[in-house]
């Protein structure tokens, strides 16, 4: 998410619609998610770690499709994005035809009751979709429970998960993420001064799972 302001759950179809339409008017994508040095921290790290080319890749919340239009521009193949958003995954299809990257595989799918077909992914990646989850008004907890259920059966043993987040510090979430999960890396975000002391805005780990 691009900004600390979340639109409610059921404003995000009426965002996209906007983004989707602005698209076709002027082919402006919208916004990308944490900026584009988030994504330029994602690639950066599959390369430095040498994950092959192949390897299979789930964008949860892929919203405008950005990230894995850059992914395949970086020789990713086997590459799909899900958005429980009928119109994030109808503008999503419009930026892949736009670059043509007809292997880029798209899907309506809320993560939190997913189909059996999601499973047995090498890298999952997640900007922003799980801050979304944790700030919805209708049980938080039991929907964050869900969602590292469904990661856990997205995800192959051993697998990557990347998250970047501007809501949870790298603490609160390896608490989150505790059941299955291990750390492997905290990856360097820009840091800001408040008061004196010095933090991160956004938090971005790579975790394994066991």
């Amino acid at each position: 998410i691009s900004s600390p302001f979340f639109p409610l759950n059921s404003s995000w179809d009426a965002a996209y619609e906007r983004e989707l339409q602005t698209f076709q008017d002027i082919g402006d994508t919208g916004e990308i998610w944490f900026g584009e040095e988030s994504m330029v921290r994602i690639i950066r790290w599959l390369e430095k770690h040498k994950v092959p080319l192949d390897s299979s890749v789930l964008d949860i919340g892929t919203g405008n499709g950005v990230l894995l239009v850059e992914l395949a521009k970086s020789g990713y193949m086997n590459l799909t994005g899900i958005d429980y958003s009928p119109s994030a995954i109808q503008l999503s299809e419009k930026v892949r035809e736009k670059e043509g990257m007809s292997n880029i595989k798209l899907k309506v799918e809320d993560f939190l009751a997913p189909s059996a077909e999601l499973s047995g992914f090498d890298i999952c990646i997640d900007k922003g979709t799980f801050d979304a989850i944790s700030l919805d008004p209708s049980d938080a907890v039991g929907k964050r429970k869900l969602y590292v259920g469904s990661l856990c059966r997205a995800l192959r043993p051993e697998g990557f998960f990347l998250i970047t987040s501007c809501n949870w510090t790298k603490e609160e979430l390896l608490n989150e993420f505790r059941e299955g999960f291990e750390i492997l890396e905290e990856l360097p975000t820009p840091k800001f001064c408040f008061g004196g002391r010095i933090g991160n805005s956004v938090t971005a780990l790579v975790f394994q799972r066991k």
